[in-house]
C-alpha cells in the first residue's frame, strides 16, 4: 500500500482529475482578481485571516503557533475534502475555486495599493517558497475528492439502471478508498513541510 511506485502509479491514473483541479484553482484566481462583485465577501475572509494572525502573534511562541495552526488547518481540510467528495464532488470543487479566488483577490489588491513590484515580491518571497508544495497538495486532495464523487455517482446510477453493476461500482469505491490512505499520509507530510517553510522561511524572506 505504501510502496512509492504504487503511489506514483495511482497519481498518474489521477492525472486528468489533478489537471482539472489546477484549472479550477487558477480559474478561481482569475475570478478573484477580476470580479469586483465578490470583493466584500473576500474582504471578510482576509479580515478574518488578519485577526487570526494577530492572535497568533500575541501567543507565547508565535512561530510554533503558526506552524501548528497552518499545518493542522491545511492537513485537516485536505483530508476532509478528499472524503467529502462523496457528496458528488461538489465540496472539493468549491474548495479549489474559493481558495484560488482568495489568492487572486489578494494579489490584485496588493497590486492596486502598492504596485506590480510589490506583487512580484509577494509571489516570489511570500507565496512560492511554501506554495510550491502547499498548492499542489491541496489541488491533489481536491482531485481525489472529485474522483470520489464520480465513483459515488456511478454507484448511484448502477443501482437504478437495469444493467447496473452495483458490485463492480462498490468494489471500485473500496479500492479507491484503500488507495487514498497512503495519499493522505503523503499530503500530510507535504503540508507539514509547507507549514515549516511558511512559518520560518517565508517571514525571513519578506523581511529581507
Amino acid at each position: 500500500m505504501f510502496k512509492p511506485r504504487e503511489i506514483l502509479d495511482h497519481f498518474r491514473s489521477m492525472s486528468g482529475y489533478i489537471a482539472f483541479g489546477f484549472v479550477l484553482f487558477f480559474a478561481g484566481m482569475v475570478v478573484g482578481g477580476s470580479n469586483t462583485t465578490i470583493s466584500d465577501m473576500l474582504d471578510q475572509q482576509l479580515e478574518a485571516i488578519a485577526q487570526l494572525a494577530q492572535q497568533l502573534d500575541q501567543s507565547a511562541n508565535p512561530t510554533m503557533s503558526y506552524i501548528l495552526f497552518i499545518f493542522f488547518n491545511n492537513a485537516i481540510k485536505s483530508i476532509f475534502i478528499m472524503y467529502l467528495g462523496a457528496f458528488l464532488g461538489l465540496v472539493p470543487l468549491f474548495f479549489l475555486v474559493f481558495n484560488g479566488m482568495i489568492i487572486g483577490y489578494l494579489l490584485n489588491r496588493t497590486a492596486e495599493l502598492h504596485g506590480a513590484g510589490t506583487v512580484m515580491e509577494m509571489i516570489f518571497k511570500g507565496l512560492l517558497p511554501h506554495g510550491i508544495i502547499e498548492i499542489p497538495a491541496i489541488i491533489i486532495a481536491g482531485a481525489y475528492g472529485m474522483r470520489f464523487g464520480v465513483l459515488v455517482l456511478k454507484l448511484m446510477k448502477s443501482t437504478v439502471s437495469p444493467n447496473g453493476q452495483v458490485e463492480k461500482s462498490g468494489f471500485e469505491i473500496l479500492f479507491f478508498m484503500k488507495k487514498t490512505i497512503p495519499v493522505a499520509v503523503v499530503l500530510t507530510i507535504s503540508l507539514l513541510v509547507a507549514s515549516l517553510i511558511e512559518s520560518i522561511i517565508t517571514p525571513w524572506l519578506l523581511k529581507m
